[in-house]
């Protein structure tokens, strides 16, 4: 697959539901689970992927973000990186600028190369954060706020270190249980005032928090195991998510999402759905 012919504009992005531009994916032309890295591939592991579902529904998704306006463009797949097909995690884009992420697996260690490469390519402004593990399946932005997952994957350091950089930002960290590989699996914002949330994963300190600024609409475990909180807001109340998980997309819709179900079974074996498969670049 290659990169969208439309050139790739500046960094920009400020919410996680503002309208979504430009988008950076991988296809999953390598998936595999190689090192088991979190509890849903637990469970798939001896069952594993098969690649040529993984590609048919990553291409049915990528086909119906072209189909609501999105502009895409890809990172070359590699045999060297078997989980490279979530993008999101590998960086992260606030305000205008890129942020690479340092990958806590082994199994995922070398994939930021390869976007630094990319976005040096394009032209697209990035900073590095060395030293300190942070993923962007921990980072979500809306407007002058930063939520940061501390998970076995983002640490506190790193949090400290990314508020030196965004003086003009709040970082607002939220403790999660490590059982769970991200943020993004726990937690996701909606639009200015509605967020998606699986409470038994967070402090009752930060449900608390989260509750004063959103209505959190309760994700239930079992489609929290089949990523029911990891879905896509493209703007104008625009949302992807899994036929599978019933119980929230009627939820999304009592709220007024449109709700584009996308079939992304294969994919998610390996622990992750829509948001993990997408890095924006551009919203707005």
């Amino acid at each position: 697959m290659s990169t969208h012919a439309k050139p790739v504009p500046a960094a920009d992005c400020r919410s996680e539901y503002d309208t979504l531009r430009h988008v950076l994916l991988c296809p999953p032309r390598f998936m595999e689970i190689r090192d088991v890295i979190n509890d849903v591939q637990k469970r798939y592991k001896e069952e594993n992927i098969d690649v040529t579902e993984a590609l048919r529904q990553h291409n049915a998704f990528v086909e119906a973000l072209v189909a609501e306006g999105v502009d895409t463009a890809f990172l070359e797949a590699s045999e060297e990186y078997p989980e490279q097909v979530f993008t999101r995690d590998i960086g992260f884009t606030i305000g205008d600028t890129v942020f690479i992420s340092e990958m806590a697996a082994n199994v995922r260690q070398g994939e930021e190369q390869v976007l630094q490469t990319w976005l040096a390519e394009k032209g697209v402004r990035f900073k590095h954060l060395p030293g300190h593990r942070i993923e962007g399946g921990d980072v979500m932005v809306d407007h002058d706020t930063v939520f940061i997952g501390i998970s076995s994957r983002t640490s506190e350091q790193a949090i400290e270190e990314l508020q030196r950089h965004m003086p003009n930002f709040r970082v607002i960290p939220i403790q999660l249980n490590e059982k769970y590989l991200h943020l993004d699996c726990v937690f996701n914002i909606l639009s200015p005032t509605e967020a998606l949330i699986f409470p038994e994963a967070l402090e009752q300190t930060s449900i608390d928090m989260l509750s004063e600024r959103y209505t959190l609409i309760p994700v239930e475990s079992d489609e929290q195991f089949k990523l029911g909180t990891n879905v896509l807001s493209i703007g104008d109340r625009r949302v992807f998510s899994q036929p599978q998980n019933t119980k929230v997309n009627k939820q999304l819709r009592e709220h007024g999402f449109r709700v584009i179900e996308t079939d992304f079974s294969e994919i998610i074996k390996s622990g992750g759905a829509f948001r993990c498969c997408t890095m924006p670049v551009a919203r707005g």
